[in-house]
């Protein structure tokens, strides 16, 4: 790694904010002989030009011997994320390659197939003559070659172990809070008829324990290499059975490494079972803290690492949980540059919500909710309901309110299309959103003020969460809502002139509050002081709908891109790498 060049591979004409000092502290805590460095940057800072400036130190062949790594890669947990570092001018020097069902074939006859079901993955041997100028092939030998290659972190984490794709001097991995659940994500198993061929064939049965479901693992290894067997023998395959192939394949690994990880007394990976219906009925087996699988997918995968995050709370926390040696790890502070003023928090809280109150509370806060829009009669507002039950709850009570005209929601299908007619709606709509508190970039006019309805506690129900509240987990619990608490706010306000209002709605955030107090960066902190209680108009859902039909926003809307998390992160990983 060439630190001297870390401040002219600064892509941008000059520095904004922090940025300068950012890079020079970053630069120091290597020299400093540290192998990874968290950088805890706030919305504005600039995470991918400081990302670009540390990926451009990776050895080139003329600094390395002929057996050292070289390059880098830059990698990030979202979808979305990377489509903003392809639309960047400023970072165009990124080779981007992503999974094959992100491409079309060329072939005549076959320019609606993806690549990852054309002839050349149906037919045995079958010689493609313009292999040369497939788009996928063609992006990805360009990132093999290049000396910055981007990619979504599961494309990364599925590329281990390729010939293609092999260590690299530098990693930076962009959004980098949620490594060890995003590793422990893409390592579940999970078991059931979408997910498993003839699956009414090999139904489980009621597996009582971690032993059973090792053998029942076993079983299905057995059934995935007959079918594949079967397959293979086949001249040519339809794309229903390159996806069935695909499915043996990549099924068969996963149930590999988990008997292997299982049975190792020294493997440092605890699993979880969860089959809740028992008999015959789908079956999940889930890692915790999964070490080795990321030692494989990423620490194996560069000699120096570069994590950037908002939120990465507690660095030794953070360590444990993604298997990094904290005295290996620096951790540098980024100052956050907006005015605290451009950023308040207000208490509109009314009770608890959770599962026991709810019922109680959610109605007042439909109530608070209607004052927020008399408040903002021409402005737009999001609101964060936390899951599809509380949103369609809150609808229902908006509508009888007779406050529906100025409502939008989505469901699990169409949540990218409905946020993307928000996004460009004029009228001072107000979106009722489930999980987009992350890789959502809502600046300027886009949206103006925004309602966290309940405190975002993981799931007590999770079998994982059960069992590390059990082991008396309970700082990672609240450091897990906290981070979600942070990232939401960061949404409504994008630059130092910009400015924004976040609303709680539910007490247990103020509990929270208090309960994370000492793993807040000291800029949220100083948000959380300065939190007062507003004083809101009359509930008056007449006035509350006023501004429909009225608005126009003094901004071109036509020229942004949109930001919202398009797929699911697992949708650009199927690929052979």
């Amino acid at each position: 790694m060439e630190l001297s060049r870390i401040f002219e591979e600064f892509p941008a004409p000059e520095y904004r904010g922090q940025q300068e000092q950012a890079l020079a502290d970053i630069r120091d805590a290597f020299e400093s002989g540290n192998d990874v460095v968290l950088a805890r940057a706030p919305t504005g800072s600039g995470k991918s030009l400081l990302a670009r400036a540390v990926a451009g130190c990776g050895a080139t062949p003329g600094e390395a011997a002929a057996e050292e790594p070289i390059g880098a890669y830059y990698t990030t947990p979202q979808v979305s994320q990377l489509d903003d570092v392809s639309a960047d001018p400023l970072l165009e020097d990124l080779s981007i390659i992503r999974g094959k069902n992100n491409y079309s074939c060329i072939l005549p006859g076959e320019t609606d197939t993806p690549v990852n079901q054309a002839p050349c993955v149906r037919e045995r041997e079958f010689d493609c003559q313009v292999k040369h100028r497939c788009p996928y092939f063609s992006d990805r030998a360009i990132a093999a070659n290049r000396s910055i290659a981007a990619m979504t972190l599961a494309y990364f984490m599925q590329t281990a172990g390729s010939d293609v794709f092999g260590m690299r001097d530098v990693v930076v991995i962009d959004e980098a809070h949620g490594l060890g659940e995003w590793a422990e994500m893409y390592a579940t198993i999970d078991l059931g008829p979408d997910t498993v061929p003839v699956w009414n064939d090999v139904k489980p049965p009621d597996l009582d324990d971690l032993e059973d479901a090792a053998e029942y693992a076993d079983y299905l290894q057995t059934i995935c290499t007959r079918g594949l067997e079967t397959l293979r023998k086949q001249e040519e395959l339809t794309p229903e059975e390159v996806a069935k192939r695909d499915r043996y394949t990549e099924l068969r690994s996963d149930l590999a490494w988990f008997t292997e990880e299982y049975r190792d007394p020294e493997s440092p990976t605890t699993w979880v079972l969860d089959q809740p219906d028992g008999d015959g009925t789908r079956v999940t087996i889930k890692p915790m803290n999964p070490e080795r699988y990321l030692k494989h997918t990423v620490w194996d995968r560069g000699r120096t690492f570069l994590l950037l995050s908002a939120t990465i709370l507690n660095r030794d926390a953070f360590c444990a949980n993604v298997g990094l040696n904290p005295s290996d790890v620096a951790l540098v502070d980024v100052p956050h540059t907006f005015p605290v003023e451009h950023r308040p928090l207000y208490d509109v809280t009314h009770g608890k919500m959770t599962y026991e109150h709810r019922d109680e509370t959610l109605p007042d806060i439909a109530r608070t909710l209607v004052r927020l829009m008399a408040y903002h009669p021409d402005e737009k507002g999001l609101v964060h309901c936390h899951s599809y039950a509380i949103q369609e709850q809150l609808a229902e009570l908006l509508s009888e309110f007779g406050v529906d005209a100025r409502i939008r929601a989505h469901d699990r299908d169409d949540r990218d299309g409905q946020l993307e007619a928000w996004q460009r709606a004029d009228d001072p709509e107000v979106f009722l959103s489930v999980k987009m508190e992350e890789a959502l970039d809502l600046d300027g006019d886009l949206c103006r003020w925004q309602l966290l309805c309940k405190a975002p506690y993981p799931n007590t129900r999770d079998s994982r969460v059960e069992r590390r509240l059990a082991d008396g987990q309970w700082g990672w619990y609240y450091r897990t809502a906290l981070r979600t608490v942070i990232q939401a706010c960061g949404r409504v306000v994008r630059s130092p002139d910009d400015h924004g209002a976040t609303y709680l709605g539910d007490t247990s955030l103020l509990d929270l509050f208090e309960r994370a107090r000492t793993d807040m960066p000291d800029w949220f902190r100083e948000q959380v002081d300065r939190m007062e209680r507003p004083t809101l108009p009359e509930f008056d859902p007449a006035r509350a709908t006023a501004g429909m039909g009225t608005t126009t926003f003094g901004r071109d809307r036509s020229q942004r891109s949109s930001t919202q998390d398009r797929d699911h992160p697992l949708s650009d990983v199927w690929g052979d790498g």
